[in-house]
């Protein structure tokens, strides 16, 4: 089954600018086109836009992805090179996730706590 490109957009919940930018960037090398230059999306290549979009949202550079990309589908496919970018990437969101949850704990913390110190400042006994 081929898709277009507002169905993929809709499925992938981004918009058909942001899939013609990265097709742009270069990003798509595995989408064949129709006679008239139109996009055909396979499953397949669906499942590879997910996973752009996934590693772009996280934080990674459109080079980076490339580069990825690159090494995924080209004829030589390097394999511990694509692994490892996984890897090291992983290990980078793993670590944003832990300051946020640091963050997410001193807003906790606030909200437990800022009660008790307005009511502090409110009954100050005046001098």
């Amino acid at each position: 089954m081929t898709y277009t490109i507002s169905q993929v957009a809709k499925k992938l919940n981004v918009t058909i600018y942001t899939i013609r930018y990265y097709d742009k960037e270069g990003l798509f090398p595995f989408l064949d086109r129709t006679a008239s230059g139109n996009r055909i999306f396979k499953e397949q290549d669906i499942e590879w836009i997910d996973l752009i979009c996934c590693l772009k949202s996280t934080g990674m550079q459109i080079k980076d992805i490339r580069t990825l990309i690159e090494n995924c589908t080209l004829e030589n496919a390097v394999l511990d090179k694509s692994l490892q970018m996984l890897v090291d990437h992983k290990k980078a969101v793993q670590k944003e996730i832990e300051e946020i949850h640091h963050k997410l704990e001193t807003i906790d913390y606030k909200i437990k706590h800022l009660p008790e110190m307005y009511e502090r400042i409110v009954n100050k006994p005046s001098n």
